[in-house]
């Protein structure tokens, strides 16, 4: 097909719209806004060509922070002098034609992103106006820039829809002269230049001929007036004549010089406009030319929907009927076993109801005594011995059983206590045949801080679930928080939103507090068991984030440090080599040591790290800046290791018992141990003269929290949140993490603690 003729095809197309071939009302939910759910008011084009109501924008800016954004914009804000629109009458045909929906709608659309923590603002910024917000159609972050939404233009074409949309839709509501007095006639003219309607007589009588009244343009009654030329928004005096190909918008030639988009390709508007309207005729005649395709699509689809509808209904009878046949079998069964009961019940009664007669036939003057005693005052010898021989005999069996009490039956029903612990476990497991089975938290893999990274892994019956969903619940801890003091049940579920990959983030956790997770999975709306529970305690403290110093006394001889300088390692090195030759009688080798990049001057941080086990010596703690700084200016292979009683060496010095606060505190930790030094501040670990009870297996993760305020530091095993070790320490000035390494040795700090870093 030419050029030309696709041209004609697309004014057809455009003529039989215009003459209602092609209803208007069949357009409905493209002109809707995706956020207020209304039809679009003043729509904005996003840098992703999604279009969005200029008040939505303003709220999702809101949303986001108060003063996030731009209050206004000549090219977009409707009370701008070049777009101004007159609104009398515009929220009364909103009101006739609104397609349902509310400002609630702006936060469900965000519901799958999870909540907004202010994306607009950057660390580092110069400007303070930088804004950013999700668009509602593909999700991507738009970032609006130092303008905001002044750099965004108004879509005049789908609002001239919206109006032809609206004029239709009220067709019984005329639209007024905006000059005549009461009563005022119905309109026929509107004038864009002058931007108000006119009945016949004072549009004659404003627009005479023979002036440049008479030149203006007019159209048929509207009330959206829009600019008669695309004004840059970034050069407000300049009109829009180029088209870049690159961010997909109007230019102006001051952009293209010198501007941001100075190194952009750019296009004539006129070119532009041919492209994209050629473009849009061949779409719109494939469309059209596979009109009877879709319809029988459609007919598929609707056959679908019945086939959905009836097998939907068969499912729930099926459902059901098996329901009726669970609770039919389960009252027959409750029918037998509490029958059982009440005929055990009452057979027991009996028999004790008759032994309780016998007895009370053993009273005075009652029963057989009763009888006893009439007989002795028989007179007759051969009357009294034929009766006496047998009320002897039943005396005696009395007597008997007066001697050795036995209830007639055990009152005890402990044989018909009923336990459906296995029956509830199979009833809460009961599912269809498509439910996935449950996913496995990974243990090796997730890890608890003031925030939870929580990984899992899925079934392995091969088949894609739709997503996931963890739930939480505070088991306990040292404290509850203002909420929980308010009513709020500490031990209630809560779950997060829907999570599509193999792990998630919780955040807001209590420190020092016990948590439980499970995890469970859903495919076509069926959910799966839930997941084992695993329990997590939490630090102490929020965590701390630093990366290693490759700055301060970093000794790149015998320490390697990655690139992310988030594990170091020490290997000998020729240093070594050339110091022990040098020294004939012995060397004295010392710990390199290395920091964190960032220091603690106030509060409770926490921070964790795996020593490999095959380490030979590693002291981990917090150290003064001081204490540091002299450290680095004296190397430990030119003085003793007696320098002080912490060197890192086995010089005895450790053995005793020191109290004075220091700025510094060091753990050592080697050969698949952790050494717990001899001290009674301790209140973890006895004070004892036997090393070997100050020596345990090194665990697989160590944490450090320092209470700057308190003065104290504190050693933890990071997988049980036990305290191993704890000790005053002089806060002073500066703490930072310190790391003393000799011989092979490695520490690896933990994914989180680096990412906290990493992000702030």
């Amino acid at each position: 097909m030419s050029d030309s003729e696709d041209m004609t095809e697309f004014a057809s197309i455009v003529e039989r719209i215009e003459r209602g071939e092609v209803p208007i009302k069949n357009i409905e939910r493209e002109l809707i806004c995706p956020i207020c759910k209304e039809l679009f008011t003043h729509p904005l084009i996003l840098p992703c060509q999604h279009s969005v109501c200029h008040k939505c924008v303003r709220e999702l800016l809101m949303l986001n922070h108060e003063d996030s954004f731009d209050a206004g914009s000549e090219c977009s804000l409707p009370g701008s002098p070049r777009s101004r629109v007159p609104s009398p009458s515009m929220e009364r045909l909103d009101r006739l034609v609104r397609s349902g929906g509310s400002r609630a709608t702006v936060r469900r659309s965000l519901g799958s992103r999870g909540s907004i923590s202010s994306p607009g603002w950057r660390r580092g910024s110069v400007t303070p106006r930088v804004t950013a917000i999700p668009c509602p159609g593909c999700q991507h972050d738009i970032d609006l820039g130092e303008r905001g939404i002044s750099m965004l233009f108004r879509n005049f074409t789908l609002e001239n829809i919206v109006e032809r949309y609206r004029q239709a839709a009220r067709a019984a509501v005329a639209i007024t002269c905006n000059i005549c007095k009461p009563p005022q006639q119905e309109a026929t003219k509107s004038c864009m230049d002058c931007k108000a309607s006119f009945c016949n007589e004072c549009f004659k009588l404003h627009h005479p001929w023979g002036t440049p009244k008479a030149q203006h343009e007019y159209v048929g009654p509207t009330t959206n007036f829009r600019p008669k030329v695309l004004m840059c928004p970034e050069h407000e005096m300049e009109k829009v004549n180029m088209y870049c190909e690159v961010c997909r918008r109007p230019v102006c030639h001051l952009c293209k010089l010198g501007g941001s988009h100075a190194n952009h390709k750019v296009t004539s508007m006129s070119s532009a406009y041919k492209i994209l309207k050629e473009k849009l005729a061949k779409s719109i005649h494939y469309l059209i030319s596979k009109e009877d395709q879709v319809r029988t699509q459609i007919t598929d689809l609707e056959v679908l929907i019945n086939q959905t509808e009836e097998n939907g209904q068969l499912a729930e009878r099926q459902a059901n009927e098996h329901f009726e046949h669970l609770f039919e079998t389960l009252q027959e069964r409750k029918t037998e076993m509490l029958k059982s009961i009440e005929q055990s019940r009452g057979r027991r009664l009996d028999q004790l109801k008759v032994q309780v007669e016998e007895y009370q036939g053993m009273l005075e003057n009652s029963g057989l005594v009763g009888y006893a005693q009439e007989v002795l005052k028989e007179t007759d010898q051969s009357c009294f011995v034929q009766t006496a021989k047998q009320l002897h005999t039943r005396i005696q069996k009395a007597t008997e059983s007066l001697r050795t009490f036995h209830p007639a039956s055990d009152p005890c029903f402990d044989e018909f206590v009923l336990d459906t612990s296995k029956e509830e476990t199979l009833l809460k497991e009961m599912c269809f045949g498509g439910v996935p089975d449950p996913p496995l938290i990974d243990l090796s893999n997730s890890r608890v801080y003031n925030e939870a990274s929580i990984f899992w892994r899925l079934s392995d019956d091969h088949l894609p679930t739709d997503h996931q969903m963890l739930e939480y619940r505070r088991l306990g801890g040292p404290s509850k928080s203002p909420s929980q003091e308010d009513g709020e049940d500490s031990g209630a579920w809560k779950t997060t939103d829907r999570v599509y990959g193999p792990s998630t983030v919780v955040s807001d956790l209590d420190p020092d507090s016990l948590y439980s997770f499970r995890v469970r999975s859903c495919r076509n709306s069926m959910f799966s068991p839930h997941s084992p529970e695993v329990t997590f305690h939490t630090p102490p403290a929020p965590a701390f984030g630093f990366l290693f110093s490759d700055k301060c006394g970093f000794s790149t001889d015998r320490l390697i440090l990655n690139k992310r300088r988030d594990a170091v390692e020490s290997v000998a090195s020729m240093a070594f080599l050339l110091a022990a030759e040098r020294v004939q009688t012995g060397s004295y080798i010392g710990l390199d040591y290395i920091i964190g990049d960032t220091g603690i001057s106030q509060g409770r941080h926490y921070w964790a790290f795996k020593v490999e086990p095959y380490s030979y010596m590693v002291k981990v703690g917090v150290a003064s800046e001081s204490k540091l700084l002299e450290w680095f200016h004296n190397p430990r292979d030119t003085s003793s290791p007696r320098y002080d009683h912490d060197s890192g060496h086995d010089s005895g010095s450790e053995d005793t018992c020191y109290e004075l606060s220091q700025p510094f505190t060091l753990l050592t930790l080697g050969m698949g141990k952790l050494f717990i030094p001899k001290t009674s501040s301790s209140s973890n670990v006895s004070a004892t003269s036997d090393p070997g009870s100050r020596v345990i297996p090194m665990p697989q993760r160590l944490g450090v929290c320092l209470d700057y305020d308190a003065s104290r530091v504190f050693f933890y095993d990071a997988d049980t949140m036990r305290c191993l070790y704890d000790r005053q320490v002089d806060c002073s000035g500066t703490m930072y993490p310190a790391f003393g390494l000799m011989g092979s040795a490695k520490v690896q700090l933990e994914d989180f603690i680096t990412a906290k870093r990493l992000t702030f």
